[in-house]
């Protein structure tokens, strides 16, 4: 089965035709690795790159990060060849496909439908591979509930914001900052929290696209700031450069952390018979109850994911 869950901080775009930076991506720690068929990925090199990407997944040295690769749109003629050459050769070594320029939850049950006569060809586990679909235009946006639950193998909701800025028609040529003239508020937020309120409604994750300024990591740290506030769970990294910056924004703080697990530890102990079956307590000034707890899963997890370990223990009061 699909893991809805993998850590997805930071997913490291890598150009499917450049055997130097697949090589490279095998050693950085992004969470994530995409191998790119479609933009990164020129008209004549396709063919080519198939079969890198094969190689490479099937040589293996990636770790625990999530393997995908990047297929090109249905609209494009190279969208069969991508997705039955690479899952054929290198189906039991891949974790995801992701499938750009997602507009109708059709294109979706598509991709799954050809996955699986794969999967059953191959004698591959049925089901195992998961999809990443990305929304990169406003019928996209109309549509993305449906999208989310268009089949079980769907991971991620994930934002793409070139793209979307030319299908719009937003005035600005600079992907992932404010455009000129929006002066108050964010003018991607209504985009960001569809692609969210879609994604959590049906227990996938919500990814933000790039930030192409590759060399203003303070900058990206600050776009990225703004959708991991929201919940988001990660960002594209497009240079090795923005990898910890991504890791770090979508980790929680240490001092959130270590405070989510002891409003855990506490709220289990002070539910229990020896803690006296309550179920509001006090955790030094701060009042803790169910809903205290659900919000404490919520960091508790991003930081076990991030392989985080508390720097403080909570222990109940003595008798």
């Amino acid at each position: 089965m699909v893991d809805q869950q993998r850590p997805r901080r930071s997913c490291l775009a890598v150009p499917g035709s450049s055997q130097k930076m697949i090589d490279k991506a095998r050693t950085l720690p992004a969470d994530q690795v995409f191998l790119d068929l479609e933009d990164a990925c020129a008209p004549l090199a396709k063919p080519d790159a198939r079969k890198t990407i094969v190689a490479s997944l099937n040589e293996g040295g990636w770790g625990d990060k999530a393997r995908v690769v990047r297929v090109n749109d249905w609209t494009t003629e190279w969208t069969y060849r991508d997705v039955t050459e690479v899952v054929e050769g290198a189906g039991a070594n891949l974790d995801c496909i992701m499938l750009p320029k997602v507009q109708t939850p059709e294109q979706i049950v598509a991709l799954d439908f050809l996955i699986t006569q794969i999967e059953k060809t191959m004698g591959y586990e049925v089901g195992k591979i998961g999809i990443e679909a990305q929304i990169e235009n406003a019928l996209g946006l109309n549509n993305v509930n449906a999208i989310a639950t268009a089949s079980p193998r769907v991971e991620t909701i994930i934002f793409g914001p070139a793209d979307f800025m030319a299908s719009i028609n937003m005035k600005s040529l600079v992907v992932g900052e404010q455009p000129p003239g929006y002066d108050v508020g964010d003018a991607y937020h209504y985009i960001l929290m569809r692609i969210l309120m879609a994604a959590r409604a049906h227990d996938k994750q919500a990814i933000d696209g790039p930030y192409l300024q590759i060399r203003d990591v303070e900058g990206y740290k600050r776009v990225a700031g703004r959708s991991a506030a929201l919940g988001f769970d990660g960002k594209w990294v497009l240079h090795p450069g923005q990898i910890d910056a991504a890791n770090e924004v979508f980790s929680p703080k240490q001092d959130d952390y270590d405070h989510a697990e002891n409003i855990l530890d506490a709220y289990e102990y002070f539910t229990s018979e020896a803690g006296g079956k309550r179920g509001a307590v006090m955790l030094g000034d701060e009042m803790i109850d169910e809903a205290s707890r659900k919000m404490a899963l919520v960091i508790s997890g991003k930081g076990r994911a991030a392989g985080m370990s508390r720097s403080n223990v909570w222990t109940p009061p003595e008798d």
